[in-house]
C-alpha cells in the first residue's frame, strides 16, 4: 500500500475529503454570516439555529408531505429565508440605531429559544435523512472511492459561494448593496428602497444557512444541536477571513476544512483546536483578518 510521510494514501485522501466536506459547510455558513455582517453590521448568532431549521425543513417535507431532497433544496431555504425576513422586520429593524451588541444579544437569545423548542420536541438524538437515489454510491477515482453525494456537496458549495461573490462584487445590485451600507440616504435618493433591500439581504443570508442545513442532512443526522456544534467554528472562520469579507469567508472556510482534515491525520490530538490556534495567530498579526480591511 502506498504511503505519504508514513500515512497510507487512502487514509490521507479520505481525511482530505472529509476536510473538504466540512470546509464546504464552513464556507456556506460563514458566507451567510459575512453577507449579513458586511451589509447590515449584524453579528447573527442565530445562524446556527437557522442552519438546523433548514435540515429540519427537509426532514419535515419528506416525512410529513413525501417531498424529497431535490424540492427540499428549494423549499426549505425559501421558508427559512421568509422566517429570517420576519425576524429582521419585527425585531432587528428596531435595533439598527443602537450599539451592534444589542443585535448580537438578540440573535443569541433567538438561537437559544429556537434550539430549546426543537430540543424539547425532538430530544438530542439524531434522525436520519436518506441520500437521494441519484447521488447514492461511490466512484473510483484511482486513489480512493469518492462517495457521489460528498462530491456533489463540494461542487454545489463552490458554485453557490462564488456565485454569491460575483453577485455582490461584480454586479449593479451588489454595488447598490455595498453603497447602502455606507450612505443609505444617497442610495435612497436614487429610488432604491433601502429598508426592503436590507430585509431581503438578511433573508438571503439566512437562506444560505438553511441550504447548508439541507445538504448536511444526509451526511450528519438531523438533530436540534447540529447548529450549536458548528456555529463557534464558523465564527472563527469568519474572524480569520475578515469580518464581512465575502472572499475571505469562502477561501478560509475551504482552507480551514482541509487543514482540520490534515491535522486529524498527522496530529489528531490538535484537530479540535487547530482552527482556534490559527485564529489566535492571525489576530495577533492581522487583527482585521486575512482578507479584512481595518
Amino acid at each position: 500500500m502506498n504511503a505519504i510521510f508514513g500515512i497510507p494514501t487512502q487514509a490521507l485522501f479520505g481525511q482530505l475529503l472529509i476536510g473538504l466536506i466540512n470546509g464546504s459547510f464552513y464556507a456556506l455558513l460563514s458566507l451567510g454570516l459575512a453577507v449579513i455582517f458586511g451589509l447590515l453590521n449584524i453579528i447573527n448568532f442565530a445562524h446556527g439555529a437557522l442552519y438546523m431549521m433548514g435540515a429540519f425543513g427537509a426532514y419535515f417535507l419528506l416525512t410529513k408531505f413525501g417531498i424529497g431532497y431535490w424540492w427540499a433544496l428549494l423549499i426549505s431555504p425559501l421558508a427559512v429565508g421568509l422566517i429570517g425576513v420576519a425576524i429582521e422586520r419585527l425585531m432587528l429593524a428596531r435595533l439598527y440605531k443602537l450599539d451592534p451588541l444589542y443585535g448580537l444579544l438578540l440573535t443569541f437569545g433567538l438561537a437559544l429559544i429556537i434550539q430549546g423548542l426543537f430540543h424539547n420536541e425532538y430530544g438530542s438524538s439524531g434522525m436520519s435523512y436518506p441520500v437521494p437515489q441519484a447521488l447514492q454510491g461511490a466512484k473510483d477515482v484511482g486513489f480512493m472511492f469518492l462517495p457521489i453525494y460528498r462530491g456533489w456537496v463540494i461542487a454545489v458549495s463552490l458554485v453557490v459561494c462564488f456565485g454569491v461573490w460575483f453577485l455582490i462584487e461584480k454586479t449593479k445590485l451588489g454595488s447598490y448593496l455595498r453603497a447602502a451600507t455606507e450612505n443609505p440616504g444617497l442610495v435612497q435618493a436614487f429610488g432604491v428602497n433601502v429598508p426592503r433591500m436590507i430585509t431581503l439581504t438578511y433573508g438571503f443570508g439566512v437562506a444560505l444557512a438553511a441550504l447548508a442545513g439541507v445538504m448536511a442532512a444526509p451526511i450528519y443526522q438531523v438533530n436540534p444541536l447540529m447548529g450549536a456544534d458548528l456555529i463557534i467554528v464558523v465564527f472563527a472562520v469568519v474572524v480569520i477571513g475578515g469580518m464581512g469579507s465575502i472572499m475571505g469567508s469562502i477561501v478560509t472556510g475551504f482552507g480551514l476544512g482541509v487543514i482540520e482534515g490534515l491535522t486529524k491525520v498527522f496530529y489528531p490530538q490538535a484537530s479540535n483546536t487547530a482552527i482556534f490556534i490559527i485564529m489566535v495567530i492571525v489576530l495577533m498579526f492581522r487583527p482585521a483578518g486575512l482578507f479584512g480591511q481595518r
